[in-house]
């Protein structure tokens, strides 16, 4: 079989050493560009000594638009509107293009001058935009041009509550998502969030009553939500735990029967009976999924854990790629975490 030519444009950044590493084990993909304007010069494995192996010629480049032409596929790793820039430049003339960022993600182009700082300038291609969750859009992102991958806090949150909504378990307003992030989710550059000695030993909330991802999970809920990430001392994993009023259609059986058909047929998600833990999926594109309903609140709560650099980003952007140009779904993934 051809190999599919790929190209990772801000390859320096961790999810770009996730991309190389999850490209590195994809029997179907050749890394044919890497870019990293910062970078640039720099060996990857320089950087990333775990790419020593794989990569061992790799050197990051500053990227030029006419580098990507009549590539299979191109990955956006690119600040959000970086991204929005770039998009129009590449779609059309590469087969399918995979955007990291935030930039295609939200449908209401209202909403990006609050959240994110900017007015949207590409209506038209926002609203050609697949969102890059298989799980739900699946059939959408069969020959998809242009993929938004999720966010992770978002795709822990729709995976745990969406089969809920959906069956009419839970209501559409009162929502509670509170999620636990690894440091690596603020990306390479040091800040006041991930430098050792604030996180060591310390955990806390950010983004507070207005976090960016908010609209995103209402989006695709579908329903009203009060969300609150919680920065904690682990380099990178996700787990998101969900509160939500109950309709009266809900008991634990429904809610357990509803999570178990919705993901029945899914290789990446796995309901378990205990309480999800990140350790179980690191590495792995993997998310698992558990709920209770607690009589005595009237709450139902819906967990999920995710590796919030594999599903969570890059991953997901590997998979949605393989669902889009034609390929097994589960090419250069695993569903198994690294563990002990």
């Amino acid at each position: 079989m051809t190999k599919i030519s790929v190209g990772i444009i801000g390859a320096s950044g961790f999810t770009g050493a996730e991309l190389l590493r999850l490209a590195a084990q994809h029997p179907d993909f050749e890394i044919v560009l890497a870019t990293g304007d910062s970078m640039a010069g720099t060996r990857a494995a320089d950087l990333y000594p775990s790419l020593e192996s794989a990569y061992p010629d790799l050197v990051f480049e500053t990227f030029e638009p006419a580098m990507a032409n009549g590539l299979d596929l191109a990955i956006l790793g690119l600040p959000h509107e970086a991204s929005m820039q770039l998009a129009p430049q590449l779609v059309g003339d590469v087969r399918c293009v995979v955007d990291l960022s935030a930039a295609y993600r939200l449908k209401d182009s209202a909403d990006y001058p609050p959240y994110y700082g900017f007015e949207h300038t590409q209506p038209e291609l926002l609203a050609q935009s697949v969102f890059g969750l298989p799980e739900v859009y699946r059939e959408q992102l069969r020959s998809a041009a242009l993929i938004a991958t999720p966010g992770c806090h978002v795709t822990a949150a729709v995976l745990a509550l969406k089969p809920l909504v959906d069956a009419g378990l839970v209501e559409t307003s009162g929502l509670i998502v509170n999620t636990l992030t690894g440091v690596t989710g603020a990306g390479r550059t040091p800040t006041d969030l991930n430098i050792f000695s604030n996180i060591d030993s310390n955990a806390m909330a950010y983004g507070l009553l207005g976090h960016r991802h908010t609209p995103e999970m209402q989006q695709e809920l579908g329903a009203e939500v009060l969300f609150t990430p919680h920065l904690v001392p682990m380099s990178r994993g996700m787990l998101a735990t969900c509160y939500a009023p109950p309709t009266a259609d809900a008991s634990a059986v429904a809610i357990d029967d509803v999570l178990r058909q919705c993901y029945a047929h899914e290789q990446f998600v796995t309901v378990v009976d205990r309480p999800p833990t990140t350790k179980a999926v690191l590495g792995a594109n993997a998310a698992h999924v558990s709920a209770r309903f607690d009589e005595r609140t009237r709450r139902v709560i819906a967990m999920c854990a995710l590796d919030n650099m594999t599903k969570g980003a890059s991953g997901a952007a590997v998979q949605s790629a393989n669902v889009a140009l034609g390929l097994d779904e589960a090419a250069g993934l695993t569903t198994v975490g690294v563990a002990p």
